[in-house]
């Protein structure tokens, strides 16, 4: 597929979307159902859809430690950090049922594809199990949809020959709705598997409205993560009702213990 077929098919799926978005519709996810607060203690589908992050460049190594005995101990689907500290999260959650999570390309998106693909292959190589990388979003907002294609398609080859998942954070709160569109029908078209609103360190973070764009985009077969300022449980709630799989939080353990009736 040529540029300006590329070009042509996205712009196509964007105006297709965006003439949708004006329109109601029930949200039938069964994503939404874990979100009922349990009659006893802390619901751990509400756990499991949380990635636990720590990814202040001030953390430190007993800071880590802490998030991942959280995690542990909560059940939360994963812990995602720096690369420097996939090794340490790694040893810190064998054995259990949590995963490693680490990003590449963060947070500006503005690495070159070659490094962006040595970072996720390293984190891979240390233990991480998923991976979140940042689109180029410069050369999304110069409609050189090819560049955006080839970054997202080599981080998510060696994602998968390793195993590894593959989130793509398309910095919502810099582009318009179609921008946001053709982000999400890339990396769909690229095979990411999810689509991520935000890194947590832009003008702001995630919002439903978002959400729901991107899910209309990817359809159901791929995941949504929504990061950025989600700091209680109905700010969970919305997210999921709106169309999220998965929940990027700092404040996970205040949000899973609000959870309990």
């Amino acid at each position: 597929m040529d540029s300006l077929e590329l070009d042509q098919l996205l712009s196509s799926i964007a105006g297709e979307l965006l003439a949708q978005a004006g329109r109601t519709r029930e949200v039938t996810s069964n994503l939404a159902k874990p979100c009922e607060p349990p009659e006893h203690g802390v619901e751990p589908t509400v756990a499991g859809l949380i990635d636990h992050t720590i990814l202040r460049p001030e953390a430190s190594a007993e800071d880590v430690r802490k998030v991942c005995a959280e995690a542990r101990q909560y059940g939360f689907a994963s812990v995602c950090v720096n690369p420097s500290r996939v090794a340490l999260v790694a040893g810190e959650l064998r054995g259990s049922r949590v995963k490693t999570c680490s990003v590449a390309g963060f947070p500006l998106g503005a690495s070159a594809t070659e490094v962006k693909v040595c970072e996720a292959g390293q984190a891979i190589r240390a233990g991480a199990q998923e991976v979140d990388m940042v689109i180029n979003v410069g050369a999304l907002k110069d409609r050189d949809y090819q560049t955006v294609l080839r970054d997202i398609q080599e981080v998510a080859q060696v994602c998968h020959s390793g195993q590894a998942l593959l989130k793509v954070i398309i910095e919502a709160c810099l582009l318009d709705d179609s921008e946001k569109a053709i982000a999400c029908a890339i990396a769909k078209l690229a095979g990411a598997d999810f689509v991520k609103t935000s890194t947590g360190f832009s003008k702001s973070g995630a919002a439903a409205a978002d959400v729901a764009l991107m899910r209309r985009v990817v359809g159901p077969e791929m995941g949504v993560k929504a990061a950025g300022g989600i700091r209680t449980f109905e700010d969970l709630r919305a997210m999921v009702e709106a169309g999220a799989s998965r929940v990027g939080a700092s404040a996970s353990v205040r949000i899973v213990e609000a959870s309990i009736r």
